[in-house]
Order: C-alpha cells, then sequence, then structure tokens
C-alpha cells in the first residue's frame, strides 16, 4: 500500500490536505482513530455552535414581547439541545467521509504511528495491524484538554471541553477556569439556559486575547446577563469528595471557596504527539510543539506536521490554511507563507467577538503611530432595528501610510463580518479605500466604513 502522501489525523488540517493533495494528482491515504473530521467537526467547532445557535433561540423566546410578540411559557430541554448537536455533528462527518471518496482518498481507520522514514504503522480500530508506505507524510493530530495539575479532570465533575457538550443532565451551577473561546462560549451557553455560572480568569480581562476595550464592554454584558466574572484570580485547588466541587479560588484580594455542581476547565489545548513515533525518527519538538519550517517540514525530509501541533493559532481555518501550502509545496508549486497576523479570530457567545491584526495596545508597542476609529452599533439603523446595541467595532490604521492594521468587533454576526477585514488587510487596503468603497444600507457591515470613516475625521452618522 504505497502511497504519494500519507496524512495522520483527519482534522480540519488532515482532511483539507488530503483533499488539495488529491487534486493535484497525488495518490493519498488518510488515517483517523476515531471519527473523519477530528476534534473541530465532532467535539469542537461544529457541535459547539449548534448549542450556542439553541441558547440563541431560547433567547428570542424569552426576549420575544421586545419585539411585539406574546410567547407562553417556552423552556429549556437540555438533553434535546444536547441530541440535536450530536446530530449535526454526525452530518457533517458523513460530508467528510463523501469527500474522501470523490476524491478518491484511501481511508484507514486505526491509531497511525510513523516507524521510519516513509512508512506509517497502523493499529487498526479491529485490533489488526498493518503498514502504509507514503514518499511524504503529514502529522495533524491536532489537540485535546489541556489539564493542569490542580484541576485534575474525572470525566464526571471536574470535565474538559468533550464532556461538557453531552453531560447527562443540565448543571444547576457551574465554575468555568479559563476565559478564552471555548470558557466564554460555554459560560454563555449555560447560563442562557439557566445554570448558574462563575468564570475565573488568572489574567485581568476575559478573552484575555482580544483588545482590552472589547474585553472590558464583553464582561460588563455578560455580568448583566447574570454570570459571575472573577478576573485576576486563580484556581488552587478543586474538592470533589462530596456531592459537588469546592473550588478553592486565590483572588488578589484573598481566597474564596465557591460551590458548583460541574468543574469545566477551559485553559487551553495540550498537542497530541505523544507515541505517534516523532521521537523514534528525531523529529525536532519544542515545549509540546513540533518544530517546522515556513512550509511545514520538519527537520526530517518527507515528514511535515501542521494545525495545533506547530506553532500559530490553535485554530481550524489556521490548520486549513497550513494544510492547503503545506501540499502545494510538496506537489512543486509555489505557495506564499501563511501571514499569521492576518488570521481573524472568533468567539461565538452573544454578542460575538471578532477580531483580525495588531490590538491597539500591540501596534503602539510595534512603534506605528495611530489613526483609531469607533463606530457604536446603537448608530447603526441594521443594529438598532436587531435590538444589538450595546456594542461598536474598532478599525486601527497607520497614521503614516493609511495600512489598515486590526479590526475589533463585538456585536452581532461579527463573525460574518470579519472576512472584509481579513481580504482588505491581504490586498494592503487604506483607509481611504474602504470609506470610498460603497457598503449596502441598511446592514451591519456599514459600520466597517463608519468607523474608517471616523479614524480621518468623515464619519456622518456620528
Amino acid at each position: 500500500m504505497n502511497y504519494d502522501l500519507i496524512v495522520i489525523g483527519s482534522g480540519p488540517g488532515g482532511y483539507v490536505a488530503a483533499i488539495r493533495a488529491s487534486q493535484l494528482g497525488l495518490k493519498t491515504a488518510i488515517i483517523e482513530k476515531e471519527s473523519l473530521g477530528g476534534i473541530c467537526l465532532n467535539w469542537g467547532c461544529i457541535p459547539t455552535k449548534a448549542l450556542l445557535k439553541s441558547a440563541q433561540v431560547f433567547e428570542y423566546l424569552n426576549h420575544a414581547a421586545d419585539y411585539g410578540i406574546t410567547v407562553n411559557g417556552g423552556e429549556a430541554n437540555f438533553e434535546a439541545m444536547v441530541k440535536r448537536s450530536r446530530g449535526v455533528a454526525d452530518n457533517m462527518s458523513k460530508g467528510v467521509q463523501f469527500l474522501m471518496k470523490k476524491n478518491k482518498i484511501d481511508v484507514v481507520n486505526g491509531f497511525g504511528k510513523i516507524k521510519s522514514k516513509g512508512v506509517v504503522e497502523v493499529k487498526n480500530n479491529n485490533g489488526t495491524t498493518q503498514e502504509l508506505t507514503g514518499k511524504h507524510i503529514i502529522v495533524a493530530t491536532g489537540g485535546r484538554s489541556r489539564e493542569l495539575p490542580n484541576i485534575k479532570q474525572d470525566m464526571r465533575k471536574v470535565i474538559g471541553y468533550r464532556q461538557a457538550m453531552i453531560l447527562p443532565k443540565q448543571p444547576k451551577s457551574m465554575i468555568v477556569v479559563g476565559s478564552g473561546a471555548i470558557g466564554i462560549e460555554f459560560a454563555y451557553f449555560y447560563n442562557s439556559i439557566g445554570t448558574s455560572v462563575t468564570v475565573v480568569e488568572y489574567l485581568d480581562n476575559i478573552v484575555p486575547l482580544e483588545d482590552e476595550e472589547v474585553s472590558k464592554q464583553l464582561a460588563r454584558l455578560l455580568k448583566k446577563t447574570g454570570i459571575n466574572i472573577m478576573t485576576n484570580s486563580n484556581v488552587e485547588s478543586v474538592d470533589t469528595s462530596g456531592e459537588g466541587c469546592k473550588v478553592t479560588v486565590k483572588t488578589a484580594t484573598g481566597v474564596e471557596v465557591l460551590e458548583a455542581e460541574i468543574v469545566l476547565s477551559a485553559v487551553g489545548i495540550s498537542t497530541n504527539i505523544e507515541g505517534i513515533g516523532l521521537e523514534e525518527v528525531g523529529v525536532k519538538t519544542d515545549k509540546g510543539k513540533v518544530l517546522v519550517d515556513d512550509y511545514y517540514k520538519t527537520n526530517i525530509d518527507g515528514i511535515y506536521a501542521i494545525g495545533d501541533i506547530v506553532k500559530g493559532q490553535a485554530l481550524a481555518h489556521v490548520a486549513s490554511a497550513e494544510g492547503i501550502i503545506c501540499v502545494e509545496n510538496i506537489a512543486g508549486h509555489h505557495p506564499a507563507p501563511l501571514d499569521y497576523n492576518n488570521i481573524p479570530g472568533c468567539t461565538y457567545c452573544a454578542p460575538e467577538i471578532a477580531s483580525v491584526g495588531y490590538t491597539e495596545k500591540a501596534a503602539r508597542e510595534a512603534g506605528y503611530e495611530l489613526k483609531i476609529g469607533k463606530f457604536p452599533f446603537s448608530a447603526s439603523g441594521k443594529a438598532t432595528a436587531a435590538g444589538a446595541k450595546d456594542v461598536f467595532l474598532i478599525l486601527i490604521f497607520d497614521a503614516k501610510y493609511g495600512e489598515l492594521l486590526g479590526a475589533h468587533m463585538l456585536g452581532h454576526n461579527v463573525t460574518e463580518m470579519i472576512a472584509e477585514i481579513v481580504t482588505a488587510r491581504k490586498l494592503e487596503t487604506t483607509g481611504h479605500e474602504i470609506i470610498k468603497s460603497v457598503h449596502p444600507h441598511p446592514t451591519m457591515s456599514e459600520a466597517v466604513m463608519e468607523a474608517a470613516a471616523e479614524a480621518y475625521g468623515e464619519c456622518i452618522h456620528l
């Protein structure tokens, strides 16, 4: 069973790389120990968005009177929400199966391990073992929920994101440790359907990678919904000996003991690089990441790595882009290296967050003189009609050349708007070019044009 390319892992990095390889004429096999689509499709991006949509619909029902609609009753059916989420994930996984067949990619079910250069051993799910040989091997094994020594996950009371999607019943209370995208999305979901939620964040602000103004406003809005937010706080221990959990938290003012049914640890991910043969064949790693060049080649000829296990943001769309670049380079094309400063980040709570490029703080630290435009959605007709006003959009420009350095959005459907900014930055678009690009009215996207105009003192609607 000889191939031009063997891909280990079928997440959004692996399966995309395999499809692009097949399109370029490479005989390709993909190895997956669980379900096609990996964590993102089965236990991450897709099923969480299904849960969040259920929460959003429930919120609409609870606030129907704000839109002139009378609704009698209505309650959250947690089990039905989970069932719907799993169904969405299953359907998407079947879609990836179809794509594998369409592109004539051999799917091998089992655990893949690199035995030597060009050789992968697969322990099949039925207990047998087979070997595949290939000129090139891409490792795309992704990550898992990171476990801290003081927050041991028992999968019952102290859980990771995977268990948070399939709890047998809705908890009455939950403590979420970590306020990145995963933590905030689950905090929003569970709070929306009636769970009492506390978020504990070690750093000064929630969603700490975002612009500070966005972080602070999101915290204010989430607190209004009833979420208890504790920043500058560190979980020292979790006691699960009783019915629930007793969580000892060190804060700026002292030590508090919190109680909850469930503790969700959302403190990042650990990479899946153990036991797959990297050390045996001499592939270099550092701090849990595989070392690669701009085209994802390791120090060993013929072995590559993409996705969460290499440098860069641990995001599905990053892994997909890396896979395509890697394969196109293998095939003799000349793709440009990925610009990691032009990667959009999205958090799907309500309101949503979307951002790309420099924050104001990072831009100033990089030595730029800035022009900054901020447009509140309260001045947007479409946002006002939708009842989503307490939010805003910020654009950051280089004052000297007009280069669009970054964008930070907090609002309804902003995750659908950020791609305009990514494209504009890719094309090196200036502020005045955005101002002169006519945006349709009434839309949320008008805020992009208005924010650019505000940066240059030309805003009409402020």
